[in-house]
């Protein structure tokens, strides 16, 4: 079983900044992708950023050249740098991960979501 704790949220201006960190820890044998979602109200959950174990990343297109993922494979932590921050980007943001144990039987695992609100 693996635990995803998030923190980083809160309440920002528009143009501001926020950054989201989630923290992996547990049984993790192959930790091979993380990512963050989010979801408004009556909206989908939509995938905002996605990095690999080898560090390849993959964008929303609504964030791209705001935000940035990246990811400390030792500590099993992912961050999101979240600039110039609009309010269409309040959301509930969730981390979400990938792992395989040793029969390589995949694992899929959420956070509990942290509140990003972008007001004047």
């Amino acid at each position: 079983q693996v635990q995803l704790v998030e923190s980083g949220g809160g309440l920002v201006q528009p143009g501001g900044s926020l950054r989201l960190s989630c923290a992996a820890s547990g049984s993790i044998f192959n930790l091979y992708h993380m990512a963050w979602y989010r979801q408004a109200p009556g909206k989908q959950r939509e995938l905002v950023a996605a990095i690999t174990g080898g560090g390849t990343t993959n964008y929303a297109d609504s964030v791209k050249g705001r935000f940035t993922i990246s990811t400390d494979n030792a500590k099993n932590t992912v961050w999101l740098q979240m600039n110039s921050l609009k309010p269409e980007d309040t959301a509930v943001y969730y981390c979400n991960a990938l792992t395989n144990d040793p029969y390589s039987i995949p694992y899929n695992y959420w956070g509990q979501g942290t509140q990003v609100t972008v007001s004047a």
